[in-house]
Order: C-alpha cells, then sequence, then structure tokens
C-alpha cells in the first residue's frame, strides 16, 4: 500500500475513534497538530511518513480519559498498524513518538529521542499554546469541574508526574505550571518562532484577566 493510502486510511480511523471526543483531544486537535507538524518539516531533515503517522495517532488513547494508562494509546497504535502491514521499524517508532510525547508534568525526562518526535512535540505543544490554547484549557477545565481560579491555590512548579496527572488545581494554574513553560521546550527553530507568538498572546490574556478578576477594567 502507498504511502498516501496509509496516511488516508489513518486519516477515517483516527476521525472515527475520536468523533466523540473531549473537544480540546478530539479530531480537530489531530488536525492542528498534523498540519502544523507537516509546516515544521519542511525545515528539518525527518522522514515526513512517521511524523504524518506520529501526528495522527499521537492522540489516538490519551491517558487522561484511560484513568492515566499510558500503555493504551501505544497498543491501540500498533494494533491499527499491523492492520496495514506497516512495518516493524515504523510501528516502533510511532509506539516511542507517543509514549514520550506529552508533557507529564515539568520533572519528567523523556526516554527516547528523534528528529520526528521533535518535529511532532513541538507541533503538539503549539496547540496548547495561544487562542487555541487557552481555549482547549478552559475547555478541559469545564470538562473536568474545576475552578476557574482561585488566589487562595498556589500554584505547584514541583509536582511529580504522578501529581501533576492527578492535580485539581484551577485552570488558571496550568498557565503556570505547563503552558508559559512550554515556549522554552520547544525543540526547533520553527517551533521556536510560532510559540513565541502564542506564548506573548497568553500572557496578554492573563494580564487582563487578573485586571477584570479584580475589578480594574
Amino acid at each position: 500500500m502507498l504511502e498516501t493510502q496509509l496516511i488516508e486510511k489513518t486519516i477515517s480511523f483516527v476521525q472515527e475513534t475520536l468523533k466523540n471526543a473531549e473537544g480540546g483531544h478530539d479530531w480537530f486537535h489531530i488536525e492542528r497538530v498534523y498540519k502544523n507538524a507537516l509546516l515544521i518539516a519542511k525545515e528539518e531533515n525527518v522522514n515526513e511518513f512517521i511524523v504524518s503517522l506520529g501526528a495522527l495517532l499521537h492522540d489516538i488513547a490519551d491517558s487522561k480519559f484511560h484513568n492515566g494508562d499510558e500503555t493504551v494509546g501505544p497498543k491501540v497504535a500498533r494494533e491499527f498498524l499491523e492492520s496495514l502491514q506497516v512495518s516493524e521499524a515504523v510501528i516502533i517508532h510511532v509506539e516511542q513518538i507517543i509514549s514520550n510525547i506529552s508533557f507529564k508534568g515539568g520533572n519528567f525526562n523523556q526516554k527516547f529521542t528523534s528528529p520526528e518526535l521533535d518535529v511532532i512535540q513541538d507541533a503538539d505543544r503549539i496547540d496548547a499554546i495561544g487562542a487555541i490554547g487557552i481555549a482547549r484549557c478552559f475547555n478541559y477545565g469545564g470538562f473536568k469541574n474545576r475552578k476557574l481560579y482561585d488566589p487562595a491555590v498556589p500554584v505547584n512548579l514541583n509536582m511529580t508526574k504522578a501529581a501533576y496527572k492527578k492535580s485539581t488545581a484551577p485552570t488558571i494554574n496550568h498557565f503556570y505550571e505547563k503552558l508559559l513553560l512550554l515556549k522554552d521546550k520547544m525543540n526547533t527553530s520553527t517551533g521556536q518562532k510560532i510559540a513565541e507568538q502564542r506564548h506573548a498572546y497568553m500572557e496578554q490574556f492573563l494580564e487582563q484577566f487578573y485586571a477584570e478578576w479584580n475589578g480594574e477594567r
């Protein structure tokens, strides 16, 4: 089967699998990451086929929606790719991308690196910041019934991976515990340029948010 046909089948599979997903982790999130990954890949020496498959399958079974089980995503991806008779080397690479792409808290050290993962990770992180990132953040906070903000709940930058996954802190805290940290974690120059503009937008949003919260505007 041609690579283009494999990508088309993967797109259809992801669309069907995520048709009822939470709004911040649905097909449209995947599509944005896929497009951003291809954009960044143009400036990098990478295998675009692996970038495409990795981007399309990176959130096929996000652990947040599977009781924290990080093995589900790689397993689903493997079973699907095996059904299309994709090579074992490609499958292993995609599995490693899925297992290592997520932020998982500021104290997590990923165990695998590749140029393809770098590209997809940047694309995924770009979708977590800026206007889209703000929308996704509050959408997920609402999905989990979290407070918008509580001045009495301090930001925690020293959470373990387990504590990060179990956090129930207000949504605004998530900006400091993840979103505002992503700009300096970009792997590629293209990702860095996009992130800088989106980061500035989030800073402006927070300034406005606090002013409105405190009745200053």
